[in-house]
């Protein structure tokens, strides 16, 4: 019998888009990035994510976006910005009743991005 995968873990499009739009909001009360989101389109930013979340996980969703360097190039992104991402991303999860294993992955595949985040 096949596993299900991350994505179907998470709960699918419509949960994943839930925990996204957490971790979207819990960005813009965070001191340490909420200036990144200030002329941010709240509805784009959380599709685009959402899509990025989907198809990373191994939904059925295409990323329609840029790459995460082409995107990231230019804003000089702080290792306190990563980690303050990171913290948001956590406690969304937690708020989202998200299993220790998926936290895990989920986390292990955002760290995975930060060089191409980080200082670009």
């Amino acid at each position: 019998m096949r596993e299900p995968t991350l994505y179907e873990r998470l709960g699918g499009e419509s949960r994943i888009r839930a925990l996204v739009t957490t971790i979207f909001d819990k960005h813009t009360r965070n001191a340490a990035v909420s200036n990144r989101y200030v002329n941010s389109d709240r509805d784009d930013v959380i599709r685009i994510v959402t899509e990025f979340f989907c198809s990373g996980t191994g939904g059925p969703q295409v990323y329609t976006g840029r790459d995460m360097l082409t995107t990231h190039r230019g804003m000089n992104v702080s290792e306190e910005e990563f980690v303050a991402v990171l913290d948001d991303i956590v406690e969304a999860l937690n708020e989202h009743g998200i299993g220790q294993r998926e936290q895990e992955e989920v986390l292990m595949i955002s760290w995975s991005l930060k060089p191409e985040i980080v200082r670009q």
